[in-house]
């Protein structure tokens, strides 16, 4: 239940999101990790690609969509990435009630660090590791939200505070209600552990020749248990998360810099631009000129911070 307490926070963190976002899409703000989020209005069945973070919508509602799994993030839940994930969002929001919120991009070093001192604690238990997972947003990390806004409204505390408040805030989700899956999966744990390190891979040399084969061996696991534990953590195939990544990071290419389908396709590892087409096409569900084209009347042509939902949103 909302307290009164909890009301009066939310309400300030409303106040703070208007002046931070002023703008649809993605807002940079003065922390390199911490975007502020705001759409005006509803965007349906629209393919995202995450790095990963934790996001906190005070306004508005988002679902994810993961395989047969539907990840509500709203005022009242959070949404944590483990791993980079590209999945369907969908987006609640009007005019006059923007969805409102931030992104924070988790710090692998940071976060290695908060594990290790829980650990060393005792009375750490740790569940079965999630790539993605939304859970219920606490009064402590309401608080901590509302600070790192507060912090983000001025330049010298945004650079002396912020980082204190972020690292609190990583700190709250580690020890929160679904913490136990989150440390897991933080902390790259058994074979968990290997498919990540596989998607760290495959995201940073997207547009190279990536075999599964050779994906497998670098996991040290043999082809077929590679593909049963890469569809566990990611809820697709090897080969179509390498497509989605490669289409991703084409569509924020031709959106962000103007590239052509071609070049795109090209720069992304395609050495076919008709394959390419065909293939953006299936995914997007339009031709890239016409998702191009709509996207940016959807996003009113804002400069490329102000993204929202394209591809990486960090």
């Amino acid at each position: 239940m909302t307290t009164g307490s909890d009301s009066q926070v939310h309400d300030r963190i409303i106040e703070r999101l208007y002046q931070l976002a002023p703008h649809e899409g993605y807002t940079q703000s003065l922390l390199d990790s911490v975007r502020l989020m705001r759409a005006n209005r509803p965007l349906k069945h629209t393919p995202a690609l995450y790095e990963p973070c934790i996001v906190i919508i005070c306004q508005g509602r988002k679902r994810g969509y993961l395989g047969d799994d539907i990840y509500i993030y709203d005022a009242q839940h959070y949404l944590v990435l483990s791993v980079p994930l590209p999945f369907t969002s969908e987006t609640e929001a009007s005019p006059e009630e923007p969805m409102l919120g931030l992104s924070i991009r988790l710090d692998a070093v940071v976060i290695s660090e908060l594990v290790t001192m829980l650990e060393a604690s005792g009375g750490n238990t740790l569940d079965a590791p999630r790539g993605m997972l939304s859970t219920p947003l606490g009064e402590p990390l309401l608080d901590a939200t509302l600070r790192l806004l507060d912090a983000l409204a001025s330049p010298a505390d945004a650079r002396i505070l912020a980082p204190l408040i972020v690292k609190e805030i990583f700190y709250r989700v580690l020890v929160g209600e679904q913490g136990g899956s989150v440390r897991s999966a933080l902390s790259h744990y058994g074979q968990f552990g290997k498919i990540a390190k596989a998607l760290r891979r495959i995201h940073t040399n997207y547009a190279d020749t990536l075999e599964v084969s050779s994906l497998a061996g670098e996991a040290g696991m043999s082809t077929p248990a590679f593909h049963v534990h890469f569809k566990a953590v990611t809820q697709t195939s090897p080969i179509q998360y390498i497509k989605s990544t490669r289409l991703h990071h084409a569509r924020l290419l031709m959106i962000r810099d103007g590239l052509t389908a071609a070049s795109a396709a090209n720069r992304v590892g395609y050495e076919s631009a008709s394959q390419f087409s065909r293939e953006f096409k299936r995914f997007f569900g339009r031709p890239p000129t016409e998702e191009v084209r709509s996207m940016k009347k959807v996003l009113g042509l804002l400069p490329p911070t102000h993204l929202a939902d394209i591809a990486l949103p960090h």
